[in-house]
């Protein structure tokens, strides 16, 4: 059997101010969106700039650290993996794509009190909850 890697790094600057909710079964976690933008020119000459928007997910220990120091408009990178979900709903069936977050650096800020910093979302020998388990009422 081959290997397989669900690895996603990314660098950008967070859309909003974190969301902090907690699980039905009280594990707490922490929204974010993240903006990534590429900007190239076209046949014509022509500036372009496209962002894309990332759902990212903090659980564990970080989400303190996330509570506290990140805000909008920060730049971040982080390292994670991507987890695919759906809800059925009134108006059908929904698809949601979540960046789980292992790891985060926040990179410079401006004005703000807390000094740059690597976190590392779990402990090595802890796994995260998966967003699909039956007992959340998540995504949200």
């Amino acid at each position: 059997m081959s290997r397989s890697l669900n690895k996603v790094m990314l660098i950008g600057n967070v859309g909003n101010d974190p969301e902090i909710r907690s699980t039905s079964s009280g594990n707490r976690m922490a929204k974010v969106s993240l903006a990534t933008s590429r900007r190239w020119t076209d046949d014509s000459g022509q500036q372009k700039e496209k962002t894309e928007w990332h759902r990212l997910t903090f659980w564990g220990r970080v989400v303190d650290i996330v509570e506290r120091y990140v805000k909008k408009g920060d730049p971040l990178y982080i390292e994670g993996r991507i987890e695919y979900s759906q809800t059925e709903g009134e108006g059908g069936t929904r698809y949601w794509t979540d960046i789980n977050v292992r790891e985060m650096v926040m990179l410079g800020r401006s004005g703000g009190s807390a000094d740059s910093g690597n976190f590392t979302a779990q402990e090595r020998n802890q796994e995260e909850p998966s967003l699909t388990q039956p007992d959340d009422d998540l995504p949200f």
